[in-house]
């Protein structure tokens, strides 16, 4: 009589712990990047790893192509949590919103663009670009203002010492740049280095190395999201220090395998090498901590750029609690 009864205990226990199991809430996240690309490693790597889905997250992501379609899915409630640049916030801010755009995780910490020439050049100097036809970013924009920062601290003046071009739309850059407009392009990876590879262009400088740290990259949300979904950005902001951890420790190699499946298109020695530029300039943050330093070096080169609508104090759209919980 014992088998049976042993039976049914594994029965009631197998069925409780299913039970358990499937009342485990598992919560939807709307997420919205500005653009897919290399840069944002550790976000695709916390997706691949499951990092959200240890966390009981379930994360939607959406490429919004640009940051002010990006902003305006957050503002609209198409989107739960932005990752764009943290200027953004400011200029929202600026135009009195009255539930604010908060910075929360920062995911990267320098600029993520290079300076390619069309033609190779040995021994780069900056002054080499006076007089030539730049073909820059959109104006406002986060590459736009450190490109135009580095330029200065260069002593070059974008305005006059350049035939600057900043009226071509960010997705067609590299296009107008590959059919033949201008001699020097600013880009992000991974086409600057497709573009080395087959001969359109040669990698000259970084924005990134540069620029010095700023917070170039970070997630957003709502005030009163953050509010209301306490417990749930905790576990987000867990994933992302996560996945920023395993890329801290983790080698190229290893990072390009794991987000392979993000870029198809790419081939992966073209994957290592970009995730291996961006890693050994300390492009990718090692933890979610959005400082007030690098706040400050944000708005510096914003005013510099003449884009800085109003000077903002770090804590008014910066909330460190959950990044800041993690090393507790």
């Amino acid at each position: 009589m014992k088998k049976p009864f042993i039976s049914l205990c594994l029965i009631f226990a197998m069925f409780f712990t299913l039970t358990a199991c499937n009342s485990q809430k598992v919560e939807k996240i709307r997420l919205a990047e500005v653009t897919h690309s290399v840069f944002y490693a550790p976000l695709y790597v916390a997706l691949e790893k499951q990092f959200f889905h240890e966390e009981g997250l379930d994360v939607e992501l959406k490429t919004t192509w640009g940051g002010d379609k990006t902003m305006t899915a957050l503002l609209s409630d198409g989107a739960d949590i932005a990752l764009v640049g943290s200027e953004t916030t400011i200029y929202v801010h600026a135009q009195g919103a009255s539930d604010p755009i908060i910075n929360f995780a920062q995911l990267t910490q320098t600029d993520g663009t290079f300076l390619v020439s069309r033609k190779p050049i040995e021994n780069f100097q900056w002054e080499m670009l006076k007089g030539s036809t730049f073909l820059g970013q959109r104006k406002g924009g986060m590459p736009q203002m450190v490109g135009e920062y580095v330029l200065k601290k260069h002593g070059i003046d974008p305005q006059k010492d350049l035939n600057l071009i900043q009226n071509i739309d960010y997705a067609n850059i590299s296009n107008a740049f590959a059919s033949g407009t201008g001699e020097f392009v600013q880009l992000f990876e991974p086409t600057a280095s497709i573009f080395e590879k087959e001969g359109k262009g040669h990698i000259v400088a970084s924005f990134g190395k540069e620029s010095g740290k700023v917070p170039y990259t970070t997630f957003m949300a709502k005030e009163s999201y953050l509010t209301n979904n306490e417990e749930t950005v905790e576990k987000f902001t867990r994933a992302i220090y996560k996945a920023q951890k395993w890329v801290e420790e983790h080698t190229a190699k290893e990072i390009a395998e794991v987000v392979k499946p993000q870029f198809e298109d790419t081939p992966m020695e073209i994957l290592e090498t970009v995730i291996e530029r961006y890693k050994s300039q300390g492009s990718y943050a090692t933890d979610p901590i959005l400082d007030e330093q690098e706040w400050n070096n944000l708005q510096n080169i914003m005013d510099e750029a003449g884009e800085l609508p109003v000077r903002v104090n770090h804590e008014t759209l910066v909330n460190t609690k959950f990044a800041e919980n993690l090393s507790k």
